[in-house]
């Protein structure tokens, strides 16, 4: 969890800002620190420079929308994220291993490596089968308690274990938990995962970390079955449904919204909303 409230005021502003130019010394006048303190409480936190981390970020948002948009010109995606066509092979290929055009040739298949399981592939299904299960509704904005994570996901249920029992004065009848998720783990090192676990509060909240999560347009997909499926289903989504449908995954963040919860057999019933246009 990050500790330093202005880590997580500094990623906001990049993630909000990463289709442009990001220098160290706009994040710092962000979070209004000098750039040198500043440089050093963010690599404290993250384990990464700010240069470096807005880099990755770079590469990984980039790929995800190569994923996600598979009629998008390369050249088109490499010009949004400030590079040129020939920069952006040069870095993408030195952070993937691969090239934009060999990375290309590996997404919207109907199977892929697992992260969290080495000997298993993940097998996704049909177009149909996706559509027939996926809604698309207007969400309210939400207004949460959220603490902000930068690792593997497969830590999830034990920091929310953490979460709920430090914030379980706040819980109402109709609290929602929520996990908001900024990466995909098929792309991200699963252990540089960043991810937000959220609970739904009354506006009369008065703690420092409440912030609102944006509504809008969500194709939300119900799912009921137990915990490591989760995975699959998610990118079943994003390789299969997402890049055929007639949307586009817009700029808001992924929300995983809980409906009920038994740990101990690990199944969950939630909701998987992704944001589109």
């Amino acid at each position: 969890m990050f500790k330093n409230e202005l880590v997580s005021k500094a990623i906001d502003y990049i993630v909000k800002n990463l289709n442009q130019e990001i220098l160290l010394a706009d994040v710092a006048a962000h979070c209004h620190l000098s750039k040198y303190y500043f440089s050093r409480v963010f690599k404290a936190e993250t384990g990464e420079s700010v240069y470096a981390f807005i880099k990755r970020l770079k590469m990984e948002q980039s790929a995800i929308e190569m994923k996600l948009g598979k009629d998008k010109s390369i050249t088109d995606i490499s010009v949004n994220y400030g590079y040129s066509s020939s920069n952006y092979s040069s870095a993408f290929k030195k952070h993937h291993h691969l090239s934009p055009t060999e990375f290309r040739k590996t997404v919207n298949t109907n199977c892929a490596p697992h992260p969290f399981m080495k000997d298993k592939l993940a097998k996704f299904q049909s177009f149909e089968d996706y559509n027939q299960r996926i809604e698309i509704k207007e969400l309210d904005d939400l207004l949460v308690i959220y603490e902000r994570y930068l690792g593997n996901y497969l830590e999830l249920g034990n920091n929310f274990d953490e979460f709920t029992e430090k914030y379980k004065n706040y819980f109402k009848e109709d609290t929602l938990l929520i996990d908001r998720f900024f990466d995909d783990p098929s792309i991200t090192d699963v252990g540089q995962c960043l991810y937000d676990i959220c609970m739904t509060v009354d506006t009369n909240c008065l703690i420092d970390n409440v912030m609102t999560i944006q509504g809008g347009k969500f194709a939300i997909y119900r799912f009921d079955g137990v915990i490591p499926d989760i995975y699959e289903v998610l990118q079943g989504i994003f390789n299969i449904w997402l890049p055929n449908s007639r949307y586009e995954m817009d700029e808001r963040y992924g929300l995983d919204i809980y409906r009920e919860m038994d740990r101990d057999n690990q199944h969950v019933i939630m909701d998987l909303c992704i944001p589109i246009k």
